[in-house]
């Protein structure tokens, strides 16, 4: 099963949107960072993706990007091929 980490907030339609999509592609643990109580993580994200916005989102380690950018790699086919790759 891949590994998901989600940088996040408490109240974020698009972090929802972002779970429920994942979910429905069958994973079932998502690590959630929750930038909204700890303003440093909110930082380090910012310098890791360089976008301030959440949510962000990375597949085994792979930045993949916010919700419209994992939207978009799950109509090109392409969101199962990295879900299948074991995140070990």
């Amino acid at each position: 099963m891949a590994k998901v980490l989600m940088y996040t907030t408490a109240v974020c339609p698009y972090c929802i949107r972002a779970e429920q999509l994942l979910n429905r592609k069958g994973v079932t643990e998502i690590e959630k960072v929750r930038v909204d109580l700890q303003p440093k993580l909110r930082a380090e994200m910012m310098e890791k993706t360089g976008r301030r916005t959440v949510p962000q989102i990375y597949i085994n380690g792979q930045h993949i990007g916010g919700f419209d950018d994992l939207a978009e790699l799950n109509v090109a086919g392409e969101l199962d091929e990295l879900l299948a790759k074991s995140g070990v």
